[in-house]
């Protein structure tokens, strides 16, 4: 996927992919014309409104009144490049054939991705079970000709976009609005995005541990095989030979017995957040190729299944783990800091010729412990909050993009 995106590649639909929207989405067009039967979201209410029966013909509007009513949030507009995720995390779920969609809500989806037709979404709204409502609404409202889009630069009413495009408006059939809006793209987006960044600051942070150890003139033994592989933790061994790659052999006889835990325990704590995205990798990795819409299609078992694959916890989890781990490859970076401009180990205070009359780097350890303070309190678990919604009937929720936003600006 990040190759993708890096390289703005086009992405289609292959033939296996649009054999199974449409099977599903057949699939479902024969259940909803049997009028006996009630299924969740197709032919009733949502939430707690769920025992609330819809007449055949208000099928369509309902689904147009579900964008419309959720498309309600709030704060800072999330960046062009992670609704761009969005829409492509959309459109990957739906493709799998087991939403029920119309061929072409998917490919109009695939067709904003890949002219850059940006729908306007907030950043605030979403509890992350049911999905990521509020985003998901203001994703998708562009594609009945409604919202808001940044294009070229510009953010216009979408409903121009069938004057200067040529685009009409999709006309929502059953299920389309509730597979739209369910779904855990906006918390995944954020997550593909944190992961990536967080891959690129590990190494660089790495080598940047082997050039504050050389120059505190630090000892290279806590870095052997020897000693780290009797703690049978795989980042941990990783990040000892790494760091035995990245440190110049020294014949310098040290005076000094034992080096800081910042210093000498490297392996131990940057090992412990390589585990931590080795394992967040994974989770990631397995919510792209999942289905987390709500109810899900089963058209070869006859099924029609409501259940919660909507459900971010898995995400939440991730999220708040990730925040963690990376905000104390931070900590430890500012320690490091600190000791090399502590006037020791023949390095002059701060780093600087004439101390006093210069100042040298005495404020930027400032400014790195304030941004460690601040991590600290952006750490703060979202995972493990939980707030009663839609009457009772949505009674806990993951707060899956809280942490995931929260994440990103760690």
């Amino acid at each position: 996927m990040e190759h993708h995106i890096s390289q703005e590649h086009e992405v289609i639909l292959g033939k296996q992919a649009k054999e199974a929207i449409e099977q599903g989405y057949h699939f479902l067009q024969r259940k909803t014309n049997d009028s006996n039967s009630t299924y969740y979201g197709i032919n009733t209410g949502f939430g707690s409104l769920c025992n609330t029966s819809i007449s055949s013909g208000d099928l369509q509007q309902l689904q147009v009144n579900l964008l419309r009513s959720h498309a309600c949030g709030m704060g800072e507009k999330v960046p062009k490049q992670l609704v761009k995720r969005m829409l492509l995390l959309k459109a990957i779920a739906l493709a799998k054939g087991f939403s029920g969609v119309q061929l072409a809500t998917v490919e109009r989806l695939l067709f904003f991705y890949n002219n850059d037709i940006i729908p306007v979404v907030y950043e605030q709204g979403s509890l992350g079970a049911s999905g990521d409502l509020a985003p998901l609404a203001h994703l998708s409202l562009p594609l009945i000709g409604e919202g808001e889009v940044l294009l070229e630069g510009e953010i216009i009413p979408a409903e121009r976009l069938k004057h200067l495009l040529n685009l009409e408006p999709i006309q929502l059939q059953a299920k389309e609005g509730l597979a739209l809006l369910n779904g855990t793209q906006f918390m995944n987006a954020y997550a593909t995005y944190s992961i990536r960044q967080s891959e690129l600051l590990f190494h660089e942070g790495l080598k940047i541990a082997a050039l504050s150890l050389e120059a505190y003139d630090g000892r290279h033994e806590p870095f052997q095989a020897n000693v780290n592989e009797l703690r049978k933790q795989k980042g941990q061994v990783l990040v000892a030979e790494q760091m035995r790659n990245l440190v110049v052999n020294d014949e310098r006889i040290k005076t000094h017995v034992q080096d800081p835990y910042s210093f000498r325990c490297i392996p131990q704590v940057h090992g412990a957040s390589l585990d931590t995205l080795f394992f967040v990798k994974n989770t990631i990795e397995n919510e792209l190729n999942a289905v987390t819409d709500n109810p899900t299609l089963f058209p070869e078992e006859n099924q029609i299944v409501s259940a919660g694959n909507f459900h971010g916890q898995p995400l939440a989890l991730a999220m708040d783990f990730l925040a963690i781990a990376m905000a104390e490859l931070g900590s430890i970076s500012e320690r490091r800091i600190y000791k090399l401009i502590s006037g020791t180990r023949g390095l002059p205070p701060f780093l600087v010729r004439h101390a006093g009359l210069n100042s040298g780097f005495m404020i930027v350890q400032y400014a790195a412990a304030s941004m460690v303070s601040q991590n600290k309190q952006l750490c703060t678990p979202s995972s493990v909050d939980t707030i009663d919604s839609s009457n009772g009937q949505e009674d806990h929720v993951s707060m899956g993009a809280n942490a995931a936003t929260k994440c990103k600006r760690v």
